[in-house]
């Protein structure tokens, strides 16, 4: 079993080794005096078993590195969101500490605005590898493969938004505000997909033109 797992590590290409490695890395310095840590498995988990399950399933279906590296990059953007459970990344302490200013400030946004950049990121960043497999492993033309991907990522929002309505059901009070993030807004749901499809839909057209 070892030997099987050296071997399909091995088989991976180089770029693709290294930005697992980066992904480990990050989920490891997440959790350094991890400020929340009850709720730290649950944010952290999917994205370990991801990371482990990550040979495998790359041998099953290849990515080409660009592909690999939008999933990558939208993990990292997760696990950064992750280790402050969203509703409290200090972004405004980073850019007050290096300019001055912050971008609540600037922008009049009265929450914190981190999980929209992620739920956006959600489609931009997921849109071409739900596309790449269906094109390359389900037999999907190109046009018909973006379109199945703006699809997937409204499904996949919507199924999640789901999760975190179930587990205001079935978890204690705070657990579940902490982990929903909704910071009092009622819309946060619909506001999360519908960022998550604005990137989705970005991603398509940038796919398009670059494709001709």
């Amino acid at each position: 079993m070892i030997s099987g797992a050296v071997a399909m590590w091995k088989a991976l290409p180089l770029a693709q080794r290294w930005m697992i490695w980066l992904l480990l890395a990050a989920v490891g310095l997440a959790n350094i005096a991890q400020p929340y840590p009850d709720l730290a498995p649950l944010q952290h988990g999917p994205t370990v078993a991801l990371i482990l399950a990550a040979p495998r399933l790359l041998r099953r279906w290849p990515l080409s590195t660009s592909t690999f590296a939008c999933i990558c990059l939208f993990l990292l953007l997760h696990t950064l969101g992750a280790r402050w459970i969203y509703s409290y990344v200090p972004y405004d302490d980073w850019v007050r500490a290096i300019s001055g200013h912050d971008i609540s400030s600037l922008f009049g946004m009265k929450r914190n605005g981190f999980d929209r950049l992620v739920h956006f990121s959600f489609g931009a960043l997921l849109t071409l590898p739900i596309a790449e497999i269906s094109r390359h492993h389900g037999g999907l033309p190109w046009r018909w493969s973006l379109s199945f991907a703006f699809a997937a990522v409204g499904l996949g929002s919507a199924v999640y938004e789901i999760f975190e309505w179930l587990l205001t059901v079935v978890a204690a009070g705070d657990t579940a505000d902490y982990y929903n993030g909704q910071q009092g807004d009622i819309w946060d749901a619909q506001k999360d997909m519908a960022l998550a499809q604005i990137g989705s839909m970005i991603a398509v057209i940038a796919l398009l033109r670059r494709s001709g």
